[in-house]
């Protein structure tokens, strides 16, 4: 048989094996009243467990190995903590178990206790020649409520994966939460492909500075197209010459360093898309929306928070640009809806989370939650193949999980570790 010590843990963990006349290796009458907590950090596989053995009831550790001669390849003889062992769980009982104390640890073997079926399910999840994932010929028999607080779980633990990014940030920023706020969601303006640039833009122009000049919109244009890179070439038209203008008295009142202008990336990119049209529309919310963060974690409607990104105003020049002293046929220049999904779920949700989570008000956390349930799913690769195997995929709450599931655990065969592949073990 082939198979990891994670499937004997497993096994040992939710009793999946034939426990009628258990007996240890030296034929003693064996009981498990408890299994003991899974341990994964160093020290014996499982603690606390409480089993009986003979007439003696004993509370202590449990080791599991594929083999008791593990136990000195494993380099276990002469480690204090495993002393206190109680019980020898292995596949194959090779050695008998002697401390150098000189007592005996009883051993059970597991080798003719687990069942075909159960050992059949796990082989063709871990060591299977799947193309997607590694339950994909059985996931969309999993019943919806397993289905459903699995899903929660590990989009919990992406928020917080997630939220230890924010969190260090914000000691960056001396506790700042505005300030954080806005370094984020500028680098979410970049949509992916511009994160970089204005991530650099919004860290080398401090909100305090926009705030300074919030009632004067071309020179809060000027600071942000200025830092941009945006102004040192050659302009034509009167508008970007203004900015210009606004830009070089700013840039020597506060000592202001721009961003290197080749790292804004114009290419493959449709035009409503362009780091100009991004960079106007976020100078528009700026002007707009003095103290954000705050008036998030007022706003308990989801409608509310879209309200903040539909209602904003770009400057007219922009109905017939997509770049300076280029002209265009006149067009809209808002945000589109797909885009502000894409704000509200990357910026908005997630600090939602992380300030609940950071401070300890679970209402927070349950307002993110909600607000990702709001949100349509989203569309990639990943999603499309989780579709194509049935699970069902409305929202970005779902899919969030999904992305979550598929790089922490369906990449790396943790099926053991999780609540779908426990499932499926156990469906048989």
């Amino acid at each position: 048989m082939l198979f990891t010590e994670d499937f004997l843990h497993y096994v040992w963990k939710f009793r999946l094996f034939n426990r009628l006349n258990l007996r240890t290796g030296d034929g003693e009458e064996l009981e498990i009243f408890s299994a003991g907590l899974h341990n994964s950090d160093a020290g014996p596989d499982f603690q606390n467990a409480r089993i009986r053995i003979g007439n003696t009831v004993w509370a202590g550790n449990v080791e599991i190995h594929l083999s008791s001669s593990d136990w000195q390849k494993h380099g276990h003889t002469t480690d204090h903590a495993y002393e206190n062992v109680i019980l020898h769980v292995v596949y194959r009982d090779d050695q008998p178990l002697v401390l150098n104390t000189g007592r005996r640890v009883p051993t059970l073997e597991l080798q003719s206790r687990i069942s075909a079926n159960l050992y059949n399910r796990y082989h063709n999840l871990v060591f299977g020649h799947q193309t997607i994932i590694p339950c994909e010929a059985n996931i969309a028999s999993v019943d919806s409520l397993t289905m459903q607080n699995w899903l929660t779980r590990v989009l919990v633990e992406r928020l917080e994966k997630r939220s230890a990014t924010v969190i260090a940030e914000l000691n960056l920023n001396r506790g700042d939460w505005e300030e954080t706020f806005y370094q984020f969601l500028a680098a979410n303006f970049g949509f992916k492909i511009n994160a970089l640039p204005f991530e650099l833009l919004a860290k080398s122009l401090p909100q305090n500075i926009l705030a300074k000049h919030k009632n004067n919109p071309m020179q809060i244009e000027a600071l942000l197209f200025g830092q941009a890179g945006f102004l040192t070439d050659k302009l034509n038209d009167q508008y970007p010459l203004k900015l210009k203008k606004e830009y070089d008295f700013l840039r020597k009142k506060y000592k202001l360093t721009p961003v290197e202008n080749h790292l804004w990336k114009f290419m493959r990119l449709r035009p409503q898309n362009f780091p100009t049209i991004r960079l106007a529309q976020f100078a528009a919310l700026v002007m707009q929306a003095n103290h954000l963060f705050s008036k998030i974690l007022e706003i308990k409607e989801v409608k509310g928070l879209q309200n903040l990104f539909t209602d904003i105003k770009l400057n007219n020049y922009w109905e017939n640009h997509y770049r300076f002293d280029t002209e265009s046929p006149p067009s809209s220049k808002n945000l589109g809806k797909a885009s502000i999904d894409v704000l509200l779920l990357n910026t908005l949700g997630l600090f939602l989370f992380s300030y609940g989570k950071h401070n300890q008000m679970q209402r927070y956390i349950d307002r993110s939650l909600q607000l990702l349930e709001s949100l349509p799913s989203e569309n990639n690769n990943i999603i499309t193949d989780f579709g194509t195997l049935g699970v069902k995929i409305k929202t970005a709450f779902e899919s969030q999980a999904l992305l979550e599931l598929k790089s922490s655990y369906c990449n790396y065969k943790k099926c053991l570790q999780c609540g779908v592949g426990n499932k499926i073990l156990n469906l048989g």
